[in-house]
């Protein structure tokens, strides 16, 4: 792929070219020049776009497309497409289709599905067999076929003993374990956030106890293994004071948020749409406020769209029986913008790679290409005409965002959304 990037204004702390609007020449997938009006003698595809800002590839952390087995919610070409448009270079993809992915062999099939694609996809091995809970799942092989963390999707692993047997064995290999974070017991039949609101709903409530019992039991474990974990979409106050805690004792620990507990509070229930039923549940403003400062200081590490696309049938129900979950890609970097100043935004966004054993790649000269191109100012309200995955189960739909993308140029191809 050779082409000349005219006009793009550079948003890369870890560039010399930062802040900086320069011309940047791409040539067989690497970024052979950046200057001001460079020439053009021979006749590149030349990439002018208005109010143009470029950064490196962004990551997310917790995608889930269906693939193999649902593939009515969406497969793994479109969403690594949606992935592309929306500005994603990498996105790690849970194991959260049927079968599950918990097997060596099904990590090479998933990884089959991207090869040679613009995105670079990281397959996530489920963390037991067939995410049931109840014995370990081949963790090592899956490493050895490319595994970079092992997570059973949106269930906790309720066994302490079993969490503690994984820490342990993983740690012998460097291993990512994740922890969803949830007491089932706790959590009971509830559908949201257990506040004024679902009670006024007549909905039961998950407290915020639920998610904070099992962080805590979870470090304690990790403080008493020395192994590696991560705690994927964290929703509490407390919660943020536990990792913060847990972050000062040294123990290896990350975490991430949804975009969407960020953004809504659970006052968005009163008219029972289901695209706002999520898990963890959407919480009150005094939550919002803790993770956007966990954000802020570093306690939480990445942000996550926890894309988790549903077909009409799972989502068009009675609000109890319809399924959790949102896609988000597509709205992440528009919803970011609103909430966080565009150097913290880009941050986030190109943040927690290293966590998922792959590596970031700074805008200069003689670095392989691996980039994001955006216009941050673009102001408008996210529609279904926005949305580019398959299924249309979009927290966002009708959300005020600032920001869009325009693509990618990454792994030697330019991908760019013309819609």
């Amino acid at each position: 792929m050779n082409v000349l990037i005219k006009s793009a204004t550079i948003i890369d702390t870890k560039s010399e070219f930062h802040n900086q609007t320069l011309d940047i020449l791409v040539e067989k997938g690497s970024i052979s020049n950046i200057g001001k009006s460079l020439e053009n003698p021979k006749n590149y595809n030349e990439i002018a776009l208005d109010n143009l800002h470029i950064s490196q590839g962004w990551f997310d952390s917790s995608v889930s497309f269906g693939e193999p087995g649902l593939e009515q919610r969406d497969t793994i070409a479109n969403g690594l497409k949606t992935a592309a448009y929306s500005g994603f270079t990498t996105v790690a993809l849970n194991a959260n289709s049927h079968p599950i992915i918990d097997t060596n062999s099904d990590i090479v099939f998933v990884t089959s599905k991207s090869n040679n694609n613009a995105v670079k996809l990281l397959p996530i091995g489920a963390l037991t067999r067939e995410s049931e809970g109840v014995d370990l799942a081949e963790l090592y092989d899956m490493k050895n076929a490319g595994a970079v963390a092992y997570y059973d999707y949106m269930k906790p692993i309720t066994n302490a003993n079993l969490m503690k047997i994984a820490l342990q064995y993983a740690s012998n290999f460097n291993g990512l374990v994740c922890s969803f974070p949830q007491d089932n017991k706790i959590a009971g039949k509830g559908v949201m956030n257990e506040n004024i609101t679902s009670t006024s709903l007549g909905l039961k409530g998950i407290p915020s106890i639920a998610e904070e019992l099992q962080i805590a039991r979870d470090l304690f474990l990790l403080e008493y293994t020395g192994g590696k974990l991560h705690i994927p979409t964290i929703s509490t106050a407390k919660s943020v004071e536990l990792i913060r805690d847990a972050k000062a004792k040294k123990l290896d620990i990350s975490c991430s948020v949804a975009i969407h507990n960020l953004f809504f509070d659970d006052s968005v229930l009163n008219d029972f749409n289901t695209h706002y039923k999520v898990l963890p549940p959407l919480r009150i403003q005094s939550d919002i406020d803790a993770l956007i400062e966990g954000v802020k200081d570093g306690t939480i590490d990445m942000v996550t769209s926890d894309h988790n696309p549903f077909n009409i049938e799972e989502k068009k129900v009675e609000f109890d029986y319809a399924a959790y979950g949102t896609i988000g890609l597509e709205s992440a970097f528009g919803a970011l913008q609103s909430i966080f100043s565009l150097k913290k935004t880009i941050d986030i966004l190109t943040k927690g790679k290293q966590r998922f054993s792959t590596v970031g790649t700074p805008i200069n000269i003689g670095n392989s290409a691996n980039i994001t191109l955006f216009n941050p100012d673009t102001k408008y309200t996210f529609t279904r005409e926005d949305i580019l995955s398959k299924s249309k189960n979009a927290i966002f739909e009708g959300a005020k965002l600032k920001g869009k993308a325009y693509g990618i140029l990454s792994n030697n191809q330019l991908v760019l959304n013309t819609k």
